[in-house]
C-alpha cells in the first residue's frame, strides 16, 4: 500500500497573497503545493496598470501577476492545476478535495481565494450578463470602443475602470449614490479632469434594460427627488465592491457579518494549522500589498507551526493561544 503524503503545507489561490506566501514557503524549506484552478495571479490580472504597488511606478496587473508566478515558480514549486471542492480540518492533518475526486492532505493551510464582483441585484443584471453588463473594463472595454458605457461605483476599482473605459469609449457616465466619491484622492482628480467622462451624482441603477443588440439603456433613480429617467447606453460596468469567497472555509471558523474570516496578526484562525490571508480576510484595507504581506506572514506562522508538530512528534495542537482570548 502506498503511503499517503501528507504536505507541510497547501496553499489554495494563486493570487498575489497565495504565491507570496508560496515564496516565503518554499525558501523555508516547507514540502509545498499551490492549487489554483485558473492561471495563478488572481484578480490583479485584470487591471489595466498597476501604479501603488512599491518598486513599479508603472505596470500592468498581468505583468505584475506573471512577476509574482515567476518568482514563485523559480523555487520549483509544485502547482496543482485543479478546482477545491471542500476543505475537511482534522486534528493530525488536514484534507482538501479535489474536482477530480483526488485528495490531498497537509499540516497546515492557507487559504488565499479571494472574493469576487458584488452585484447590484436588479432586473435585467443577469439576463444581460455578457450582453452589455461587465464586471472587468479591461476584459471586455475592447468591444466598447466608440460606444457609450455607464460605470456604477466609486472606489477605487470604480475610477480606474472608468479611466481605462475612457480611453476607449465615446462616452462615460460614472454613476455613484453619494455626491462625492470614495475613490483615492489622485484617481478622483484623474476621473474629474477627463473630459470623456461625466459623473452622476446621487444616482443609482435600478435596472438594465436590453436593447436590439445586447444592453440598450439603464434605469436610474435621483436619490435625493427619487425622479427615474432611461440612459440610453450600449454597456453597463458594475464596480461596486466583492464577497469573500469563503465556501471552502470550514464551519466553527469565525467570520464577521460580512462573510470575512477573522483572524489574529499573524492570519491564523481558531482553527489550528488553518490561515486566512488576502481578501477573505477581515481587515481594513484591500491592497496587493497588503495580501502579499498577508502571504508572507502565514507562511512564516505556518512554517513555525508545523515545526512546533514535528519536534512534538506530529501530535495535535492547541488553537491558536490570544486569537479569541488572553494571550499567554
Amino acid at each position: 500500500m502506498t503511503e499517503k503524503r501528507i504536505h507541510d503545507l497547501l496553499i489554495i489561490g494563486g493570487g498575489p497573497g497565495g504565491l507570496s506566501a508560496a515564496i516565503y514557503a518554499m525558501r523555508a524549506a516547507l514540502d509545498t503545493a499551490l492549487i489554483e484552478k485558473g492561471v495563478p495571479g488572481g484578480q490583479v490580472t485584470m487591471s489595466d496598470e498597476v501604479e501603488n504597488y512599491p518598486g513599479f511606478k508603472h505596470i500592468g496587473g498581468a505583468e505584475l501577476s506573471m512577476k509574482f508566478a515567476e518568482h514563485a515558480q523559480s523555487y520549483d514549486l509544485e502547482i496543482i492545476t485543479q478546482e477545491v471542492t471542500d476543505l475537511v480540518p482534522g486534528l493530525e492533518y488536514h484534507t482538501i478535495r479535489l474536482a477530480n475526486g483526488e485528495e490531498c492532505h497537509a499540516l497546515s493551510v492557507i487559504l488565499a481565494t479571494g472574493g469576487s464582483p458584488r452585484k447590484l441585484g436588479i432586473p435585467g443584471e443577469d439576463d444581460n450578463y455578457g450582453k452589455g453588463v461587465s464586471y472587468c473594463g479591461v476584459c471586455d472595454g475592447f468591444f466598447f470602443k466608440g460606444k457609450t458605457v455607464v460605470v456604477i461605483g466609486g472606489g477605487d476599482t470604480a475610477a480606474e475602470e472608468a479611466l481605462y473605459l475612457a480611453k476607449l469609449a465615446k462616452k462615460v457616465y460614472l454613476v455613484h449614490r453619494r455626491d462625492e466619491l470614495r475613490a483615492s484622492m489622485i484617481l478622483q482628480q484623474r476621473v474629474k479632469n477627463d473630459c470623456n467622462i461625466e459623473i452622476l451624482w446621487n444616482t443609482v441603477a435600478t435596472e438594465i434594460k436590453a436593447g436590439s443588440d445586447g444592453v440598450g439603456a439603464v434605469v436610474l433613480k435621483d436619490t435625493k427627488s427619487a425622479e427615474t429617467r432611461e440612459l440610453p447606453t450600449d454597456g453597463a460596468f458594475i464596480f461596486i465592491g466583492f464577497v469573500p469567497n469563503n465556501q471552502l472555509v470550514p464551519a466553527g471558523t469565525k467570520m464577521n457579518a460580512d462573510g470575512f474570516v477573522v483572524t489574529n496578526e499573524k492570519c491564523e484562525t481558531n482553527t489550528p494549522g488553518l490561515y486566512i490571508i488576502g481578501d477573505l480576510r477581515d481587515k481594513y484595507a484591500r491592497q496587493i500589498v497588503l495580501s502579499a504581506a498577508d502571504g508572507c506572514m502565514a507562511a512564516l506562522a505556518a512554517a513555525h507551526y508545523v515545526e512546533t508538530r514535528k519536534a512534538a512528534g506530529i501530535e495535535a495542537c492547541e488553537a491558536p493561544a490570544g486569537l479569541f482570548g488572553t494571550e499567554n
